[in-house]
């Protein structure tokens, strides 16, 4: 019998061995070996050798350059202006332990080209971004398989839980299935000791909770062991190793006075203990999956195929399109959209009519309907009719893709209260086995039965177990999983945990005006015209912009004169546009311009005229003002209602605008916001929250059109209703709804989160605090300090669903 180098598994026959001797099982485990020597990664053993468990056997795979596509490409998402720059999901098969994390981390993070990298310890889920200039897909693939594990893709990960689903409903029934009947066999040898009961009966009972006691503590808890032997591989005393010690001391004891021909056994008490304790982890482990696939419902909607037609000169028949990979499809392209499918690329209508239901994405139940002209966002569900529209981003780019990659990403990053939290449930394990034999040490000197008629076998044994920090591990994870997944339901999305705790904590809320305050639907009042000039050239600039003042005039412009063409923008030359002041181009050989005021004057154009506390288009003509056009924008539903409630909340609240002041200081006193900020482009907007975050928190709202450097700068960045689409790779926080109260429920949601945390924490401290010293005067026996475990967890967990509610 030979036991490999490598995996540490057993085996007869003929060994592999290599030139220093080492024997293995295979030629796979013997290149691993070698390949972890020879990189300098021999401490992962060392890690490992504490103890037993044997690592999977390597993945005879080898990925080439189109395998690795084929199975994994699909997966890649690129940055459409880096788009060298991709980043990879995958699913890590073989991670059981911190041991695996940490190689799989220190043999990826060395790899030249890659950047970033984050393995979530719960999924076994990785994502790696990379730059493919340096490193190519399958290198990164075979160096996972080289290590000794199994890349696949993050699809199958729900089998995984589905596995684990099973097998947790299985080790719970094992365990309810004993307890049930041993607590018989208890009843019967405690009736015994009060109306007598032969040696020979009692052995009969004794061995018969032994049968009963060894399924749950041998298969129930060996989640429990598993974990706890990963802990002490990185010499740490976790929770799951206090409950081992716990299960293992009371079984082992009782297997000896059973021998021995002892009174008293506790098999029932092990019985129990694993009953109730891997109960109360089947409770915390469904509420947490169920609130984590809440988050990840949105993977759904992916399709891979559309009908699709090359970009081209004319708008294609229907009988052109052919189905088409959905990552193949690229900005320009044509989509046919028909009853029942679902879009999964951004576009705008060019023919055709549609009733799309978008209430997956922003829970909006009634459809929408869709004509020429119209935009199209990924994730819509083509209810009724049918459209072709014009794709204006790649899959890569589009809505839906970034929002699902925000929900993906969520379970990665920590809250810093969740840190702090697992620091003292990290320390606290050593404090616990220090009071553990203190506890046994005191009582066996005293040679006194505790209170509770436990010896002090049975008191260290209820301190080891009443102790386990399973509540304050729980006490921050639970409450923010919950609170996205409630946040999600509202059409709410946030980047990650730490956005909750950051947004609560914050001071300042600083809002854009257009298109967050306001409707961006603005309207042309009225026009003054200076001198004559082609109206198609003015609705070409204005087309060719995509800010809301803009779109404005070129409404009006097409309304006013029917006959011309809306792409009529096509003509145009040299176009450039200045995000939040104007555009400039030439146009049948002449130099047009417009935008604010500002804008046309830096160009050396003066203007004439009365202020306006109307909004105000310029339109420069061969370089000479020709047009003035006043315009005047709608305030959203509810939004007096909330900036009231804002500053309920304790909030500063102010606007920044790229609007004249005189407009901003109206738009500002109707809604009630005491500090307003006008003529201000995106840099300035930037630099002010800047500013602000000297000696506050600052939120920024805004529909992310010319806001993203602002979004940027701030502590947390909300983008809202269509703007998100533009800045959701960029934003904290996503509202899908064009609606106020969503950043109201946001608010409140995030600070009653932290409440929520804060109440955790006290919960499971003063728990300790109680139910220690209780434990170690001998008040409380094993089987109550499991229940009483239980209880704080489950306490934990109830209060987290709170959140569920309203905030």
């Amino acid at each position: 019998m030979f036991v490999c180098k490598h995996c540490a598994g057993h085996f007869e026959g003929e060994a592999v061995r290599d030139a220093n001797g080492d024997e293995f099982c295979c030629n796979g485990c013997k290149n691993v070996y070698a390949y972890l020597k020879s990189q300098g990664f021999g401490e992962f053993y060392s890690k490992l050798k504490k103890g037993e468990q044997n690592l999977a056997k390597p993945s005879s795979k080898h990925f080439d350059k189109q395998s690795a596509g084929s199975m994994f490409s699909k997966l890649l998402r690129r940055d459409e202006n880096t788009p060298f720059i991709c980043e990879l999901e995958v699913l890590i098969s073989g991670i059981h332990c911190p041991a695996c994390i940490w190689l799989n981390e220190k043999a990826l993070s060395n790899l030249d080209g890659v950047l970033e990298l984050n393995i979530s310890a719960t999924t076994s889920k990785a994502r790696v971004l990379f730059d493919e200039r340096k490193t190519a897909l399958e290198e990164i693939l075979n160096l996972i398989i080289a290590i000794g594990y199994d890349p696949k893709p993050f699809n199958e990960v729900n089998g995984a839980k589905n596995s684990l689903s099973r097998e947790y409903y299985a080790k719970l029934i094992v365990a309810l299935a004993c307890s049930m009947n041993i607590m018989w066999v208890a009843i019967a040898l405690y009736s015994g000791y009060f109306e007598g009961l032969s040696a020979g009966a009692k052995k009969i009972l004794h061995f018969a909770e032994f049968v009963l006691a060894s399924p749950p503590v041998f298969y129930t808890a060996s989640v429990f062991y598993r974990s706890a032997l990963s802990s002490l591989k990185l010499r740490q005393i976790s929770m799951d190793v206090n409950v081992s010690l716990g299960i293992l001391s009371v079984y082992f004891y009782s297997v000896y006075a059973m021998l021995s021909g002892a009174e008293q056994v506790y098999f029932d008490s092990a019985c129990m203990l694993v009953t109730f304790i891997f109960a109360g982890k089947f409770l915390q482990t469904k509420a947490t999956q169920k609130a984590a696939q809440e988050l990840e419902n949105i993977s759904s909607l992916f399709v891979e195929q559309v009908m699709s037609v090359k970009n081209n000169s004319r708008i294609p028949s229907i009988s052109e399109f052919k189905p088409c990979d959905v990552s193949e499809v690229k900005s320009g392209d044509f989509v046919l959209l028909r009853s029942g499918e679902r879009a999964m690329i951004d576009g705008v209508v060019l023919s055709g009519e549609a009733s799309v239901d978008n209430s997956s994405i922003n829970g909006e139940s009634v459809p929408v309907g869709i004509s020429k002209d119209d935009a199209l966002l990924s994730g819509a569900l083509c209810a009724e009719g049918s459209v072709i529209y014009k794709a204006t981003s790649s899959f890569q780019g589009s809505f839906l893709n970034k929002l699902s990659k925000l929900l993906s990403n969520a379970s990665f990053a920590r809250a810093q209260i969740e840190e702090l939290a697992n620091k003292i449930s990290s320390h606290f394990g050593w404090a616990i086995l220090a009071l553990c034999v203190a506890s046994f040490v005191f009582w066996s000197v005293a040679n006194i039965s505790a209170w509770s008629g436990a010896s002090a076998f049975g008191v260290a044994i209820s301190v080891l177990v009443i102790a386990c920090p399973c509540a304050l591990s729980l006490a921050t994870p639970i409450a923010t999983l919950v609170a996205m997944g409630t946040a999600t339901k509202r059409s709410i999305v946030f980047k990650d945990a730490k956005v909750l705790e950051t947004l609560a904590k914050c001071d300042i809320i600083a809002f854009d005006k257009t298109g967050t305050l306001s409707k961006a639907n603005l309207k042309v009042l009225k026009e003054q015209r200076f001198l004559p000039f082609d109206d198609e050239a003015l609705l070409a600039l204005a087309s060719a912009s995509t800010h809301p003042i803009s779109k404005a005039v070129a409404s009006y412009i097409l309304e006013k004169t029917c006959a011309l063409s809306p792409f009529s923008q096509d003509a145009l030359e040299n176009i450039q546009n200045i995000a939040g002041k104007g555009i400039s181009a030439t146009y049948k050989g002449v130099k047009i311009a417009g935008g604010s005021a500002t804008f046309i004057e830096s160009l050396g154009v003066s203007l004439a005229g009365d202020a306006s506390d109307s909004s105000e288009y310029y339109f420069m003509y061969d370089n000479k003002l020709v047009a003035r056009f006043f315009l005047d924008d709608e305030l959203r539903e509810g939004a007096k209602a909330s900036i009231k409630e804002l500053k309920k909340m304790g909030l500063k609240v102010l606007m920044l605008s790229g609007d004249k002041q005189i407009v901003a200081s109206k738009v500002a006193s109707e809604l009630g916001i005491d500090e307003s900020h006008g003529e201000l482009n995106p840099e300035q907007k930037a630099l002010l929250i800047k500013e602000l975050q000297k000696s506050a928190n600052v939120v920024m709202v805004g529909d992310g059109i010319n806001d993203i450097l602002a979004l940027k700068s701030a502590n947390v960045g909300i983008a809202m209703g269509s703007g998100a689409s533009v800045s959701a790779g960029v934003s904290d926080v996503v509202l899908l709804r064009d609606e106020l109260e969503g950043l109201v429920f946001a608010l409140r949601l995030a600070k009653k989160t932290f409440k929520v945390i804060k109440e955790n924490l006290f919960i499971s401290l003063v728990y300790n605090a109680l139910s220690i010293p209780l434990a170690m005067a001998g008040f409380i026996i094993p089987l109550f300090a499991a229940i009483s475990m239980s209880f704080s967890s489950l306490l934990v967990v109830l209060n987290s669903l709170r959140l569920k509610g309203q905030p």
